[in-house]
């Protein structure tokens, strides 16, 4: 299998260039140069064959041979909406969402989340976050990247979530569920998933008062950070979307 690089401004003349972690990756650690093979993607769903045409100061110049399979998508466009936790379970989660196929991220500060947003930007954490998430997209074979998107307070969320319907991931003791398999399918939904300790009583009634579906995994409580491999696996066989 060739070596995959994230090389998200693929012209159309079909030359681009790796610059930073990417130019890096090639030259130093797998030691590759001018006249190697390779395969790029843009993150947008798009993968070629390409050959390392010049390295020069820190940039490795690259030139498109001919496009190239990537991994399938999902047939169920998922947008994770995941309250923030803490350390760095977060990088778990970007990591795991990505290879199970999620085309959005969307972090949210929830009342017994252990971190706000200003820390969350003093810790460039998005930043860290994207990389996290092109090295899964690499590791897995897709040739898109997750759009990760700013944190939001989650009360910011609720009253704007967006055209997709929303299902919200309860622990079993709140009751008042259903399954996953009984929501209606849709191509695209947004799954809401709470931090340690579960969401608040105050933004459950939100979630109610925003008729959002509430649902459940069964009636074993999961930590936080295993919570969204589950949830989309158990989303995609029940609605076909692998």
């Amino acid at each position: 299998m060739r070596p995959r690089f994230f090389l998200p401004d693929i012209g159309d003349t079909g030359v681009g260039t790796l610059r930073g972690d990417e130019a890096s990756h090639l030259t130093r650690v797998l030691r590759l140069g001018v006249g190697d093979d390779i395969d790029v993607f843009d993150g947008g769903g798009r993968m070629f064959h390409a050959r390392v045409e010049g390295v020069e100061g820190g940039c490795v110049r690259v030139r498109t041979l001919g496009p190239a399979p990537a991994a399938p998508e999902a047939a169920v466009r998922v947008t994770l909406v995941m309250a923030v936790l803490k350390g760095d379970k977060m990088d778990d989660v970007v990591r795991d969402a990505t290879m199970m196929g999620v085309v959005v991220l969307q972090p949210v500060v929830a009342v017994r989340s252990e971190v706000r947003l200003a820390a969350l930007a003093r810790a460039h954490r998005v930043e860290r976050w994207q990389r996290i998430a092109v090295s899964s997209a690499k590791q897995c074979g897709r040739a898109t990247v997750p759009d990760l998107r700013p944190p939001l307070e989650l009360r910011s969320w609720i009253a704007d979530p967006g055209p997709d319907p929303v299902v919200v991931l309860q622990e079993p003791s709140i009751g008042a569920t259903i399954a996953l398999g009984e929501v209606p399918r849709a191509p695209a939904v947004q799954l809401a998933i709470g931090p340690e300790g579960g969401w608040a009583p105050d933004e459950r009634a939100a979630f109610e008062a925003a008729r959002f579906r509430a649902v459940s995994l069964g009636g074993r409580t999961l930590r936080a950070d295993a919570a969204p491999l589950v949830a989309m696996a158990a989303l995609y066989e029940a609605w076909d979307g692998w």
